[in-house]
C-alpha cells in the first residue's frame, strides 16, 4: 500500500456512494482488502503506508486494531445497504506485516467479513507475512481460521542483498517458512523476490531462484527494485554509497527468472507473477487487474465499487479517530470517466497472459498494436486470433507497449 495518496473529491462523512455505483456490486467479482500498517522495523526501500511502534504515536495500537477494522466493516455494510455483493470471492490481508497481529485477531477480521457479506464456498483468503513473523503454531492457527493462501516476503537468498534492503530475516528463513506453511495445510504458498538490488550478482539471484524452486511453492512474484523518494535507500544512492539500479541488469534478471521458473513448471500469468497452474494464480490480484469491485479496509486502503475509487486517511490514529466518531475514514475519491476506465483496462489487462481483445482499442491503439507486432512485442498467433498478448520481449517493454496502445 504505497504511502503517497492521490488527490480527489471529498468523501461524504457517511461514506455514501452515487446510486449508479451500487446497482451491480460484485457482478464481475468482489474482494476485500485489509491493510495492516504495522512493521517491526522499516526496510530501507519501503515507502508503503506502514509504521513501527516508535512511529505510531498516540491514538493507535496493534491491540485495538482488529476492532477498528471491524468498525469500518460495519460502515461498509451500511454504505452498500440494499445492494450488497452476492458473495466475497477473495480476501487479501496485506501490509505492513499482518502477522504481527495475533492469529486470533486475523481470525476475527475474517469472521467479521463472512458475517457481513458471506464468504464464497471457494473463497481465496490470503495473508502476507514476513518470514520471521510466523511460526509453525501461528501458521496452523491461521489455516484453522480459514486462511488458504500465504505470501511470504523472501526478496533474496543472499545475506548481503538482504542487508542492503534492511531485511531482518536470515537467508534461509523464507523457504523454511514456506515449508511450514505447506505443513500447516495452506493450499497455496507464494514467495516474493526483488531483483536488481545494488551489489546483487547474477549468482546471487540464481541462488534465490534455486531456493524458491527447491521450496516447492506454487506461486512466485518477482519485482525489479524501485527506488522511491524519501526512503533510506534513495538517500544512500544520492550520497553515492550505492549505485542506482540498472535497467539492463533488471532485464537480465527477469529473463533468468523466466527461464528458471518455466523449467520448474511455473508459467507467467501476469508480467511479474508465475503460477504452477490456474488454481495457484492469485485470484484477488486478478480482481484488480480485470476491473472487479473491492472494499479496502484500513488506513490508506483503496477501494473500488462501480467505477468509483476512494482511499482512506493514511495515519492509523486519524483512521481510528474517524471511525470512533462514526464517520467515514475516506479521505478522497474519484469517479472514473469512460476514457480513464478504458486506459486502466488496457494498462492492466495487457500485463496478463490472456492479454486483451484488439477490438477494445481505437484506431490509434490498433495502429500501435501493429507496430508492436512488427517489433516482436506481441504474439503473432494471438494477434491473428484478435488478441494483444505480450511476447517475452514485450514483457520487458510492457510499459512502452501500453503507451503505444493508448490515445
Amino acid at each position: 500500500m504505497p504511502g503517497v495518496l492521490p488527490d480527489g473529491e471529498t468523501v461524504p462523512v457517511d461514506g455514501s456512494l452515487p446510486a449508479t455505483a451500487t446497482t451491480a456490486v460484485g457482478a464481475r467479482g468482489f474482494g476485500v482488502y485489509v491493510h495492516v500498517p504495522f512493521c517491526a522495523s522499516r526496510c530501507g526501500y519501503c515507502d508503503f503506508n506502514t509504521y513501527t511502534a516508535a512511529e505510531l504515536g498516540g491514538g493507535a495500537s496493534r491491540e485495538g486494531y482488529a476492532d477498528t477494522v471491524l468498525a469500518e466493516l460495519t460502515l461498509a455494510a451500511r454504505v452498500l445497504g440494499d445492494n450488497p455483493p452476492p458473495r466475497v470471492d477473495t480476501v487479501f490481508v496485506g501490509g505492513g506485516t499482518p502477522t504481527l497481529l495475533p492469529a486470533d485477531d486475523l481470525a476475527r477480521i475474517l469472521d467479521g467479513i463472512d458475517r457481513t457479506w458471506g464468504l464464497a464456498a471457494d473463497a481465496e483468503v490470503t495473508t502476507e507475512a514476513n518470514p520471521e513473523s510466523v511460526t509453525p503454531e501461528s501458521l496452523q492457527r491461521l489455516r484453522a481460521a480459514g486462511y488458504t493462501r500465504i505470501s511470504l516476503g523472501m526478496q533474496s537468498a543472499s545475506p548481503g542483498v538482504l542487508a542492503i534492503l534492511d531485511r531482518k530475516h536470515s537467508a534461509g528463513r523464507a523457504t523454511a517458512a514456506a515449508l511450514e506453511a505447506r505443513d500447516a495445510g495452506f493450499e497455496h504458498v507464494n514467495l516474493d523476490l526483488i531483483y536488481g538490488t545494488p551489489g546483487e550478482r547474477p549468482e546471487d539471484f540464481a541462488a534465490s531462484l534455486e531456493q524458491v524452486v527447491a521450496a516447492g511453492v506454487d506461486h512466485v512474484s518477482a519485482y525489479a527494485l524501485i527506488v522511491e523518494d524519501g526512503t533510506r535507500l534513495a538517500a544512500r544512492m544520492r550520497r553515492g554509497e550505492l549505485a542506482y539500479p540498472s535497467d539492463d541488469v533488471a532485464a537480465d534478471r527477469y529473463l533468468a527468472a523466466e527461464v528458471a521458473l518455466d523449467a520448474a513448471g511455473l508459467s507467467w500469468y501476469e508480467v511479474s507473477n508465475w503460477a504452477r497452474d490456474d488454481a495457484a494464480r492469485c485470484r484477488h490480484n486478478l480482481l484488480y487487474w480485470t476491473g472487479a469491485d473491492w472494499w479496502g479496509l484500513g488506513p490508506g486502503a483503496h477501494s473500488h465499487v462501480g467505477g468509483v475509487r476512494w482511499w482512506n486517511v493514511k495515519h492509523p490514529s486519524a483512521y481510528a479517530q474517524r471511525l470512533a466518531a462514526g464517520v467515514s475514514p475516506g479521505l478522497a475519491r474519484e469517479v472514473l470517466t469512460t476514457d480513464e476506465a478504458h486506459m486502466e483496462d488496457v494498462m492492466l489487462r495487457l500485463r496478463l497472459a490472456s492479454g486483451l481483445p484488439l477490438a477494445v482499442l481505437d484506431a490509434t491503439g490498433r495502429a500501435g498494436a501493429q507496430r508492436a507486432l512488427a517489433h516482436g512485442l506481441l504474439n503473432a498467433e494471438e494477434y491473428a486470433a484478435g488478441r494483444a498478448v505480450l511476447t517475452l520481449r514485450g514483457r520487458l517493454l510492457a510499459d512502452a507497449v501500453v503507451r503505444d496502445l493508448l490515445p
